[in-house]
């Protein structure tokens, strides 16, 4: 297009107000129009050379960047989301013949020579609990459906209350019954297992006794070799063992609140009594505790080795978190 001043007279266009066009080639000469060598040395000369680059490849010089970051965040984000394997579920060892079945099951470890001091053991503060029972047991009414497939197993049990402890304070019968009924429905429970299945009875003869206990019957229970307050499966009395004491306070060595302590109680004594009756160390350090580990007494390898020297549970400085169920990520 041609420009004219106010006289009439040609004026070259001027360039700086034209669109600005991009070449697919940014190396390729302007429309075959050779430029200088001595305008070429010049703009070498004054030009660095990003600046160089920039004038080359015009607005491709800013796009390269923004794509290349773009590009990094979606590799990282794709590392960060890549699914990553769980890992295993804590063992629990191998289930013992039916006719292995008799006597104190889950009895505190040891020989009878225990430090003076034993720290984990200490009882926590809490809530008040019966010292002394009357060393008779009331079945609590009511029944529940099956729970769990019990394709080689199905246990009968019944919840009882030994005559003399006072659970009002912490719900009455009726809140020791559902405890107990959702543990075991739970499908990080043992009805994980397709194995095993669970029902509640009142009447008849059932294969275990679920039963809240005081202190002194609990030792009578369970022996009290140890001078730590526990629970225990006795096998010869048919009764799950559940300590009062520890029902109401928990322990210092799990590092739960008291609803997931009683969850482990329930599990780790009806683990006996289904027939897991060897305890277990922690397998990985860092990792949770098995359920048959006595994690009343603690979830570090080395504190139950120092209360069993000779049993199944080295002092290898292993350390586990708590955990109250055979199943966690079931």
């Amino acid at each position: 297009m041609q420009v004219y001043d106010p006289l009439g007279l040609y004026q070259p266009a001027d360039r700086s107000r034209q669109p600005l066009r991009a070449r697919w080639d940014p190396t390729q000469s302007d429309n075959g129009r050779q430029r200088s060598p001595e305008r070429d040395a010049k703009d070498v000369k004054k030009q660095s050379a990003l600046g160089r680059f920039v004038s080359t490849y015009g607005w491709r010089a800013y796009a390269l960047p923004v794509l290349l970051a773009v590009t990094v965040l979606v590799v990282v984000d794709a590392v960060r989301t890549a699914p990553v394997s769980a890992p295993a579920d804590p063992g629990f060892g191998a289930l013992s013949t039916q006719s292995a079945e008799s006597g104190i099951i889950g009895a505190p470890p040891g020989d009878g020579k225990f430090p003076a001091d034993l720290p984990l053991g200490a009882l926590p503060a809490g809530g008040a609990f019966a010292e002394r029972g009357a060393g008779t047991w009331h079945i609590v009414p009511g029944t529940s459906p099956q729970v769990g497939a019990g394709t080689e197993r199905v246990f009968r049990y019944t919840v009882e209350v030994e005559d003399g402890i006072d659970t009002q304070p912490f719900g009455g019968d009726a809140a020791v019954v559902k405890m107990i009924e959702t543990t075991l429905a739970n499908p990080k429970s043992w009805t994980h297992d397709t194995k095993f299945g669970f029902l509640r009875i009142d009447a008849g003869d059932p294969d275990f006794r679920i039963s809240l206990t005081s202190r002194e019957s609990t030792r009578n229970a369970c022996g009290f070799e140890i001078p730590i307050d526990s629970s225990c499966y006795n096998a010869s009395l048919d009764r799950v063992v559940l300590s009062e004491v520890r029902w109401v306070r928990g322990a210092l060595a799990f590092d739960g609140d008291i609803g997931s302590y009683r969850q482990y109680q329930i599990n780790h004594e009806v683990g006996h009594a289904i027939g897991y009756h060897t305890h277990q160390p922690c397998e990985t350090d860092g990792g949770l505790a098995p359920i048959m580990m006595q994690q009343t007494f603690g979830t570090e390898n080395n504190d139950i080795a120092v209360l069993d020297p000779h049993g199944v549970v080295p002092a290898d400085g292993k350390r586990c978190r708590f955990n109250p169920w055979p199943y966690p990520r079931g």
